[in-house]
């Protein structure tokens, strides 16, 4: 078995494994990040690229969120870093980011949260051809090479409803003169990556680990097939979580991997290598949920759609169950039956033509016809009446009448009185300002109506390895396993089973990937580069 020795390995491509590295890098220490597929970026590459990094003045608000069952030091140490780990991604590569406007907290009326929000993005950004001839793709590409950020897609999808969104596609039309420019987790991960290359971090691709090693008492390294890579000082684990694997995904959520965007290469790997040390693992019943959509070329996560008017979502009884606008996770903790109702499968999103004219729908734009084999593959389904919908999707046909007849009632009046859609912040951030009196309430009455199926499907799972403050493995005994280290979905999530914002995922995997590499120099010689 060849040998390689570094100071500091990190499992991992994506933002805090990348972060990781860079501070490693910049803290004096040699290090090296290996990555199991092709690729690098993971679900980083494939993501929104929001970032929610706010300091201590969101503390009763992410207490509110993540609850008792995450430790207060966790949670202060998100709090206390992530600015300052902000500021040094921002000084150490080419990367700036922007306040998304009016993008709220999750639960904005909650203690301590802002219809404002806190959530930041990469500004867009123009990167060499060496870091993106090996950048993942993202998950969904945007059309004609535009340079479509998280701010840019509240207004896409209205379609051309509003006079804002007319001059976003404008605009970004006129953007493409300028030459391709990355947005989103595309611009986060490619940018993270530039400032690798200039701080002479190499990372190895196609390099999946098959171990950890150890050595009294404590993780000494990694093997790669016929390579172990030694880390004099700790090896830090950010592969992701175990998104594409049927068997923990059935053990965890009674649900396989039909509903996952997350990156294919998120087996579990990571976690389960941590589980034979001893170490002790949090919410592995937790994902970061979301409703998708099942198409024939994978799931589609949906976020507008749901919240726009002249739609409502039922069960199998075709009455409603749930505030449709509701913070995605909450949507899907609702429909497994974990809010004290339910389950609510199967789950259907029921439309009319006004709704189609008006709104892009899971990348289509108005008025165009939907692909053929969704219909043939009973994804989506449509016809004059909402009886005979009722009968091909096959809920009762006098009950969906009922329930939109009623559903109609609260679009006249603006006013939800049944679950309250429209009333939050964030309900109305997709919402569409033309519609009055409620941005997210109009009647169903146009036909053809349309169906379209719904599964609980995610961003990645959100139970792993327990850390503290420090980013430290821990056993069950709350002792940390020398040398070990995690961060990003690897790591039980600093959330708990809430979601604070946009960029609840990604703000805290730079931060600890961050804190991890401070530890582990903190434990050597002094002396470093900068910090």
């Amino acid at each position: 078995m060849t040998e390689e020795e570094y100071d500091v390995v990190v499992v991992g491509s994506g933002a805090a494994g990348m972060t990781a590295a860079l501070a490693a890098a910049h803290l004096g220490m040699s290090v090296v990040v290996v990555e199991s597929a092709a690729k690098y970026g993971g679900s980083t590459a494939r993501s929104g690229g929001g970032l929610w990094m706010p300091g201590p003045e969101a503390a009763t608000y992410l207490k509110h969120v993540a609850g008792d069952e995450v430790p207060a030091a966790r949670r202060d140490a998100l709090l206390e870093h992530g600015p300052a780990v902000l500021e040094f991604v921002r000084r150490h590569t080419p990367l700036e980011f922007v306040r998304v406007p009016g993008y709220p907290d999750y639960h904005p009326e909650a203690p301590g949260g802002l219809a404002e929000g806190r959530t930041v993005e990469p500004r867009p950004l123009r990167v060499p051809q060496i870091d993106l001839e090996d950048l993942a793709p993202p998950y969904r590409a945007a059309p004609s090479g535009m340079a479509v950020t998280a701010a840019d897609y509240r207004w896409l999808s209205l379609g051309l409803r509003h006079p804002r969104s007319v001059w976003t596609v404008a605009r970004l039309m006129a953007g493409r003169l300028r030459g391709r420019r990355l947005t989103m987790g595309q611009a986060l991960a490619a940018g993270l990556r530039a400032g690798l290359r200039a701080a002479g971090v190499p990372v190895l691709l196609g390099t999946p680990m098959s171990g950890l090693v150890t050595a009294g008492g404590r993780v000494t390294g990694i093997r790669c097939g016929s390579t172990a890579l030694r880390a004099r000082r700790g090896v830090i684990l950010t592969a992701g979580g175990f998104d594409h694997n049927e068997r923990l995904r059935r053990r965890h959520h009674d649900l396989g991997t039909g509903g996952t965007v997350g990156a294919a290469t998120n087996v579990g790997t990571a976690i389960e290598a941590g589980q034979r040390l001893g170490a002790a693992v949090d919410l592995m019943d937790e994902a970061w949920w979301g409703p998708a959509l099942p198409l024939t070329g994978g799931p589609f996560f949906c976020l507008a759609e749901r919240n726009l008017p002249g739609s409502l979502i039922v069960d199998g009884t075709a009455r409603r169950f749930v505030n449709e606008a509701a913070p995605y996770v909450d949507f899907v903790h609702t429909v497994l039956g974990r809010t004290g109702t339910g389950p609510h499968r199967p789950t259907w999103l029921i439309a009319d033509r006004t709704y189609r004219d008006r709104y892009l729908f899971a990348g289509h734009g108005p008025r165009t016809p939907l692909p053929r084999r969704w219909y043939d593959a009973g994804v989506a389904h449509r016809a004059g009446s909402l009886e005979t919908l009722a009968a091909r999707i096959g809920v009762p046909a006098g009950e969906l009448r009922r329930t939109v007849d009623r559903f109609n009632r609260f679009a006249a009046t603006g006013r939800d009185e049944d679950f309250g859609r429209g009333e939050s912040a964030y309900d109305r951030y997709y919402g569409d300002p033309r519609q009055r009196p409620n941005p997210c309430l109009g009647p169903l009455s146009r036909p053809p109506f349309h169906a379209f199926a719904l599964i609980p499907g995610d961003l990645g799972t959100k139970g792993g390895l327990r850390t503290d403050e420090r980013a430290r493995v821990l056993r069950a005994d709350g002792t940390p396993i020398p040398g070990l280290y995690a961060a990003g979905n690897t790591s039980a999530s600093v959330m708990g089973r809430g979601y604070a914002g946009a960029g609840a995922t990604l703000g805290p995997a730079l931060t600890f990937g961050f804190l991890a590499a401070v530890d582990i120099r903190a434990g050597g010689p002094a002396g470093s580069r900068d910090s």
